[in-house]
């Protein structure tokens, strides 16, 4: 939910994410800090690379979480979360990150560990994350896959 909060307040949209907002914004925050923009030896220069990769990955993020991203992908998130199995998850703060059978991986924003921990000891993961966790929680496709050994 930080990292969230953190991006939506340095591209400005911080209610709804709106794709033509949130690129126009891209553009302006690229601009201001282009690493080349800055000459060798300028001590801004290195905060602006700094800047430029914390730009990339927000625009990147908030991409993948933003309402058309979601609706272009809700079919093939409803295939995995209805067919493929849980194979894999880890819960660091508030981000649960699933990995599936199929191969797929999701992060969900804001699951406590009260609630991971029921997730653990259920007695059917997936019962219980198609209940509990799924249709409440913010997620993004993660780009990590199932490695298979």
């Amino acid at each position: 939910m930080k990292r969230i909060k953190e991006y939506s307040t340095l591209f400005g949209v911080e209610k709804e994410i709106d794709l033509k907002l949130l690129k126009k914004s891209y553009r302006d925050l690229v601009k201001q800090w282009h690493p080349d923009k800055f000459q060798d030896g300028d001590p801004m220069q290195q905060e602006a690379e700094l800047q430029s990769r914390r730009i990339i990955d927000g625009y990147h993020f908030l991409v993948s979480m933003a309402p058309e991203t979601k609706e272009k992908n809700l079919p093939a998130y409803t295939e995995t979360i209805t067919n493929a199995a849980i194979a894999d998850y880890q819960h660091k703060g508030l981000l649960l990150e699933i990995t599936f059978t199929d191969g797929n991986t999701y992060e969900y924003f804001g699951v406590t560990k009260p609630i991971y921990l029921k997730m653990i000891n259920a007695g059917n993961l997936n019962r219980f994350a198609k209940r509990a966790i799924y249709p409440k929680y913010t997620y993004r496709k993660s780009k990590r896959i199932l490695q298979e050994s």
